[in-house]
């Protein structure tokens, strides 16, 4: 199992509680973690969230892309992630 991940949990998802924060602003610098999310929840956003700041460490994820968030049984963040077709259409 690689380090930052839980067993049930599918192999793109990083826990912020098992990586050193080095390897996190390498992935970060090199955009190849794009999307965090928060375990207990099972929601996920953008980075500068600021419901994502507020969680606590160990409940941090870390995502790829929206739909490794999405395949892995999260729901998008409905602070950060509003889409515009999601939105009844006299509100668009």
């Amino acid at each position: 199992m690689m380090p930052g991940l839980e067993r049930d949990e599918a192999p793109s998802v990083i826990r912020h509680s098992e990586i050193s924060d080095q390897r996190l602003w390498r992935l970060l610098r090199t955009q190849k973690i794009r999307f965090a999310g928060n375990r207990k929840l099972k929601i996920y956003g953008t980075l500068s969230c600021t419901s994502g700041r507020r969680m606590k460490r160990e409940n941090r994820v870390f995502f790829r892309s929206e739909s490794e968030a999405v395949a892995a049984g999260y729901r998008a963040c409905k602070r950060c992630m509003k889409h515009p077709e999601a939105l009844p259409s006299d509100l668009s």
